[in-house]
């Protein structure tokens, strides 16, 4: 693989790009890489293949990652189209995942922030790499995140259910 290849972000288009956004670095503690983003002209709606595309939003830095680690591009269109919510089973970009320090408290903190659970919380055991709890949530506009722990090197022999 070539040396200069880096992964650098993911974008969610959003309903509401500063909703979203705020809820990220409420939940998450992701910060804001400046600058704002306003976006229009020619060369967007070609590289959009949209008419007229106008885009604002923001790039949130991700946490553990330091300031050139990869964004959270979070972009906001003025024109939307509707699209059903993502699914755990759907083809295509399915969820993005958080390290948390604790699942259950960190579920609740998306819960109170406008966000919901997806299935229950689990505790499992993965050969070769250890014990898992993790869940699957929903940000405010139904995208979905696997809030996870682990513990390397441990190891139950059958999952476990855990509510949440």
């Amino acid at each position: 693989m070539p040396a200069r290849i880096r992964y650098v972000h993911t974008n969610i288009v959003a309903r509401d790009w500063r909703n979203l956004a705020g809820f990220y670095t409420r939940v998450f503690g992701c910060t804001l890489k400046p600058p704002e983003r306003d976006l229009s002209g020619d060369w967007l709606d070609s590289l959009t293949a949209l008419r007229n595309a106008h885009v604002r939003g923001v790039h949130l830095l991700l946490p553990g990652h330091g300031r050139a680690g990869p964004t959270l591009e979070i972009f906001e269109y003025s024109v939307k189209k509707d699209a059903r919510p993502s699914g755990i089973n759907r083809p295509g970009f399915a969820h993005i995942a958080f390290s948390v320090p604790d699942v259950k408290k960190t579920l609740l903190s998306v819960k109170r922030n406008g966000g919901s659970s997806v299935g229950t919380l689990v505790a499992a055991s993965i050969e070769g790499v250890g014990m898992i709890d993790v869940v699957y949530a929903r940000d405010p506009e139904g995208n979905i995140i696997e809030l996870q722990k682990w513990e390397r090197g441990m190891s139950r022999k059958k999952m476990t259910g855990r509510k949440g």
